[in-house]
This record gives structure tokens, sequence and C-alpha cells, in this order.
């Protein structure tokens, strides 16, 4: 259905690019959308609603977005957010080629995991060419090489209760009162057991490049680019989010995106 998903994306690209530079370069147009009762903020929630439910009542849980040959990766793939964080735990990784990182996998799981690169590595691996859609308009065609996320959470046993992932990161997006301010982003239990969605250690026949999310990223292929964890140093089972950062789910979310990102 490529007309909806234009039409929504052009209003992503109107509304919540602006609110991105409001944030960064001072522009005052849109500082009340992060407002519950923001009336732009207020219909594209309704709009985010209508596409989940579209796209969850019309589609299969397990259907599969579009896969490509080889021959349509035309050019790198393109970086998106931060591309080459300078977090002081994520330098002392990096220095070393992380291969002293551990995943740290955990909340509401019977058993808690402590995971290595080599170990995400040995176990079972998808490979997959898809199409990588940013909210600001781009995409890029790359393949992905990593483990089922939904393998990773049965060695953990999710505990029942569990609604969401919640992805810890690496790098700090900006500074506040309070100390650093580092991504986070959620996906609930469909997504995260859908086939495609992988914990990615590679790309395109290598390993996966910093500025595009090493050691580990997740690819959530049904969603926008900003749904797509970069950087990731744990993962946690929850049942909500409202107690984490302002309560909508992710970074971007918190600034007036939507939470549910389907393409």
């Amino acid at each position: 259905m490529p007309e909806p998903i234009l039409t929504r994306r052009a209003l992503l690209r109107a509304g919540m690019s602006g609110a991105a530079l409001s944030a960064l370069g001072g522009c005052k147009v849109l500082d009340g959308l992060s407002a519950p009762d923001h009336q732009l903020r207020r219909f594209m929630e309704r709009a985010n609603d209508l596409t989940k439910a579209m796209q969850r009542g019309v589609l299969d849980r397990d259907a599969l977005a579009q896969e490509f040959q080889p021959a349509d990766i035309r050019q790198p793939q393109r970086p998106n957010g931060v591309t080459d964080p300078q977090d002081d735990a994520y330098l002392a990784l990096k220095s070393k080629d992380f291969a002293n990182y551990r995943l740290q996998v955990g909340g509401m799981v019977h058993q808690p995991l402590s995971l290595s690169l080599d170990q995400l590595r040995a176990m079972p691996v998808r490979r997959q060419i898809t199409r990588h859609d940013c909210v600001e308009g781009w995409s890029c065609i790359a393949e992905w090489a990593g483990v089922p996320l939904a393998h990773v959470l049965s060695l953990a046993r999710v505990r029942i209760g569990a609604r969401y992932v919640l992805f810890h990161c690496f790098d700090t997006i900006e500074r506040s009162l309070t100390g650093a301010v580092r991504y986070y982003e959620t996906i609930d239990m469909v997504d995260a057991n859908h086939p495609q969605t992988i914990l990615a250690w590679g790309m395109n026949g290598a390993a996966l490049p910093v500025p595009n999310g090493a050691p580990l990223r997740v690819r959530v292929e049904r969603q926008l680019g900003y749904k797509m964890a970069k950087y990731i140093r744990a993962i946690e089972l929850v049942d909500g989010f409202s107690d984490i950062g302002r309560g909508r789910g992710g970074y971007w979310e918190d600034r007036g995106y939507e939470w549910y990102a389907g393409i």
C-alpha cells in the first residue's frame, strides 16, 4: 500500500523533523509538540494507532518485509543518528575491537544472560537483504547478518507479563542537568518475535561498522529506522515504559515521534 506510507512519511517529515531541529537549533515552531494535549500530537497519535491496527489486523503477524537481491545493493548503507559515540565505556570497547563486549539480557526473564560477540555469532544466523527507511525520507538497501532476537529471548526464558523489549544503548544523545541521556528504544513482543527482527552483528558481508551501530544493533524490518537501536549495551524485558525517560517508549518518541512506526 504505497500511498498511505508516503503520506504518513510526508507528515512525519513536515512535523517531526521540525521537532528535532527545534531541539537542536532553537526553532520555536513546534516547541509544544511534546505536550500531551498538543493538537498535532493528538492527530499523529490517532494516525499511529490506525497504522498499527491496520498492520496488525490485516497482515499476518509473521508477514515479511520485502527482501532483495545482492544486485540491489547499489550504495553503502547510509548511517543514521549518532555515528561515532564518544562515551568512555564505548571507546574502551572500541579500542579493543569489542573483544570485551558483553550483551546483558535481564528484566522480566527467568535466566539473565551475559553474551559475548563470539557467543552471539555462534548462534543461529539469519541473513536478509532489506531496505532501511528513514523518517527523513531516504532509503538504503543492505544485507544484514545476525541472530534472531526471538532466539536470544528463548534462552533468557521471558516471564509471563513481559510486554516490551527495551534496548539500552551506549550512545549519549544529549546531556542534561541530571546527566547523560543515552538512546533507548522499545518494541513489543509481536515485533520482538518476528522472524526478521535480528540482533545484527554484520553488514554487507563484513563486521558491522561503527557508523552503523557496532558492535550490535537491532533490525526491525517492518518499522522506520529510528526504531532500530544501535550500539546496544543491554536488553531489558519490561511490562511497561511509563517510568523510563519521559514515558513515551523511546528517545525520539519522548520528543514527539510515534511509538509505532510501522511501514
